[in-house]
């Protein structure tokens, strides 16, 4: 019986790698090596499954983060701080860094799952990611975690981008209908196709003081926002522009 008060299932997929190479190389030595393997295991994989893992190891990945950026950039401000933490970790981040370890040769999925190639997925790699994340700090404490988390992270925390350029697309048409004393614009979803996994979303956004429209496509109803404030920016500062591509 493993400290998680529960057997944790190995899996029996000759295709699936050992956890073991992975804490290697993550340069860890597990005293528990449940908890690196429950880190791994899908929620489609069965009831035992990494998403308490996830939600541990997301919350000191996010307090490592802010702790470097505060002391990288002592300068900044609240927003800019915010701004940087947000571009780091959030989903394509993460499933970029966990790709550069390889993760997805190491997960355990449900049948479901691994036909439609899951172990490619940003979600389920950042999810993974952040339950590795939280398996190391109860395995080995903070420090271990932290030190591992900056190992990770430093080279995305040398090349940030200038903070101003990092706010959303939302956040920008917004800032720019308040500085012309404009109404802010309304988002409609209007359309959402494909299988649940695969849902496509389509938004409208629509501004009240001219009844302008622009319309977003992305596999989440934030996604589709984005991508129709995104056309509607185009639309006020280059109305004889190229079309925009939508966001799928």
């Amino acid at each position: 019986m493993s400290v998680l008060n529960k057997p944790v299932p190995k899996s029996t997929n000759p295709l699936v790698g050992e956890p073991a190479r992975l804490a290697q190389s993550l340069g860890i030595q597990f005293v528990e090596s449940d908890l690196l393997v429950m880190a791994l295991r899908h929620r489609s994989a069965g009831n035992v499954n990494n998403e308490r893992l996830e939600f541990l190891g997301d919350a000191i990945l996010n307090l490592v983060i802010a702790d470097r950026l505060y002391a990288l950039h002592p300068t900044a401000d609240e927003g800019a701080l915010s701004r940087w933490r947000a571009s780091i970790v959030r989903e394509e981040t993460l499933a970029m860094v966990a790709r550069g370890l390889n993760l997805g040769d190491y997960l355990v999925l449900g049948s479901g799952e691994l036909k439609s190639g899951g172990f490619r997925r940003d979600s389920i790699l950042a999810d993974a990611l952040e339950a590795t994340i939280g398996a190391v700090y109860l395995d080995q404490g903070f420090l271990v975690a932290k030190a591992m988390i900056e190992r990770l992270f430093t080279p995305l925390l040398e090349i940030l981008p200038d903070a101003a350029s990092l706010k959303d697309p939302k956040t920008r048409l917004q800032e720019l209908l308040q500085s012309g004393k404009f109404e802010l614009p309304t988002y409609e979803v209007t359309d959402v196709r494909g299988q649940a996994h695969k849902q496509v979303f389509e938004v409208t956004c629509r501004l009240t003081h001219s009844d302008q429209t622009s319309l977003g496509r992305g596999s989440s109803r934030r996604k589709a926002e984005q991508a129709a404030a995104e056309r509607m920016l185009v639309q006020l500062k280059a109305p004889s522009g190229p079309p925009v591509t939508d966001n799928e």
